[in-house]
């Protein structure tokens, strides 16, 4: 059995394919079946280490962004597109395998395409509240349909959707609460609030949340991802800043948190801070009350969409960015961890939101489909 994976070069799309790679791998120990050839494609590996330790073999394949701005970078990813299409053809058709997971954006759009001409079985994920445009294209063809927002459900063929949740890894999906503080060195006593921009960080977070500090440190600890660009003019502003401060302690900047610091931070965390990508899945798993900042509606409708849909559930507040300031974002920790029922009422919003096996619902639609296959071939 060969089973490809496909999607975009972000955590968002990357790492819930792992989880669905985790349960298969699963699933098929417990079905005593022959063990899968695991495959990914896509511009970059993203996480050569994650995929080796999986056991999933990495196959490049050039993609061209289609952006929804004006930009001459535009016609010059057509020829990459193109070109990514040829690709794709060549090492689909070498590899043929039994089924194709795709999860949407530009990245995995010549795979999909080649598995369109090929005829093979596609099974797509949807992580936004809103389809993205490779998946609606995708899903006139697509096998199945998988979507972690019932809002998304209403976009594709009802025969072939399902509404799954989010796949979360295995590895992060438990907050680790026990030693957490300890290994953060954060006192027992202290809330803390957990700052997440994405895996590359979020500079307009970074930016009112360091403004924000002296005062936020007072209060609070606050445990800070803030991408890999970042650390560097992060740790150098706030050791200015809290230079006096006899809290400058609490402030505990990551440039990345991997999975044990995620789990801890979570364990620690009393509120979380977040963009509005595939985290507010993780911070649903985690139980955990949460402000969440959606990128500015001009770069993607797909963050605000997702942002609303949350706090409609009664799971987060949402500020948006054009509201954004450290008097707002202090505020609104403060009347969060201060309220002891809205607090309650946020955790119960999340663990109704949240659907702890999404991962192997996934998993056991795309092998029941790679052995369909596999006996027709």
């Amino acid at each position: 059995m060969r089973i490809l994976f496909t999607g975009g070069g972000t955590g968002g799309h990357f790492y819930p394919i792992i989880a669905v790679a985790e349960e298969i791998k699963k699933l098929i120990k417990e079905k005593r079946l022959i063990e899968p050839e695991l495959f990914y494609m896509a511009p970059t590996p993203y996480n050569e280490s994650v995929l080796f330790e999986q056991g999933i073999e990495y196959r490049k394949v050039p993609a061209g962004k289609a952006r929804k701005y004006f930009s001459i970078l535009n016609f010059l990813d057509l020829w990459t597109t193109g070109l990514g299409i040829i690709t794709a053809l060549y090492k689909v058709y070498r590899l043929y395998p039994d089924v194709i997971f795709g999860k949407g954006g530009y990245a995995s759009f010549p795979v999909l395409f080649a598995a369109k001409i090929l005829r093979i079985p596609v099974v797509i994920h949807e992580s936004d509240a809103v389809p993205g445009r490779v998946n609606k294209w995708a899903s006139k063809f697509a096998t199945r349909i998988a979507v972690s927002w019932s809002e998304a459900a209403k976009y594709f063929p009802s025969d072939k959707v399902a509404h799954t949740g989010n796949p979360i890894r295995n590895e992060v999906r438990e907050r680790k609460v026990e030693g957490a503080r300890e290994f953060l060195q954060i006192d027992e006593w202290v809330p803390v609030v957990l700052v997440l921009g994405g895996s590359q960080g979020a500079e307009v977070i970074n930016e009112v949340v360091i403004e924000a500090l002296p005062d936020l440190v007072k209060e609070f600890a606050v445990i800070h991802q803030t991408g890999k660009s970042n650390l560097t003019s992060v740790k150098t502003t706030a050791d200015v800043i809290l230079h006096n401060s006899p809290h400058k302690d609490r402030f505990k900047p990551y440039a990345y948190l991997n999975s044990l610091e995620l789990r801890m931070a979570a364990g620690a965390a009393d509120v979380v801070v977040s963009r509005a990508g595939s985290t507010i899945f993780e911070i649903a798993a985690w139980h955990l009350p949460s402000i969440i900042i959606p990128i500015s509606e001009k770069v993607s409708h797909d963050q605000r969409t997702n942002a609303f849909a949350y706090a409609r559930a009664g799971a987060c507040e949402v500020i948006e960015e054009g509201n954004f300031t450290s008097h707002i974002l202090g505020a609104e920790i403060e009347r969060i961890i201060t309220s002891a029922d809205l607090r309650a009422k946020m955790i119960a919003a999340t663990i109704a939101f949240d659907i702890p096996n999404a991962a192997k619902k996934v998993a056991e639609e795309v092998i029941k489909i790679a052995l369909s296959h596999e006996i027709q071939n």
